[in-house]
């Protein structure tokens, strides 16, 4: 089932899986060493896919520029069923709903900028490296 949650509304199981989810991968998998745990999870909603566990996931939350999301990820032993695009579907609902008609701007991490782009995400600017991992800043119009 698709859920969306402030911080304060996660049960503290629904929080570890979370956190287990992202540092397996984005620790762990990508081999990359960061604080991945911060301030923004205490602002953010948190869209996630929960069955036995949590299995795909991603934070949303408003910048001053606008709204961004990012942390997006699918358990490994999920993947290529379909949970990414109903994700990004889940993310776009979530701000339309509370965001709405603010600019959005993400940091995308190079190797997934194809699929960013499939849901009108454009790039801007030069590639960049962010905690050890080259990324693309990349825009969408939120009236799209």
């Amino acid at each position: 089932m698709w859920k969306t949650k402030s911080f304060s509304e996660l049960s503290t199981k629904e929080l570890y899986e979370i956190y287990h989810l992202r540092v397996a991968t984005f620790v762990v998998d990508q081999k990359r060493i960061y604080q991945e745990v911060d301030e923004n999870d205490l602002k953010a909603l948190h869209v996630f896919y929960q069955d036995d566990s949590i299995v795909a996931y991603s934070r949303v939350f408003k910048t001053d520029a606008g709204v961004t999301f990012g942390r997006v990820v699918t358990d490994k032993a999920h993947r290529g069923i379909g949970l990414g695009d109903q994700l990004m579907t889940n993310i776009l609902t979530t701000i339309r709903t509370h965001f709405a008609h603010l600019p959005i701007e993400i940091e995308a991490q190079v190797q997934v900028e194809g699929f960013y782009q499939k849901y009108g995400f454009k790039p801007v600017g030069k590639q960049f490296i962010f905690q050890s991992t080259p990324h693309i800043k990349m825009v969408h119009d939120p009236l799209a």
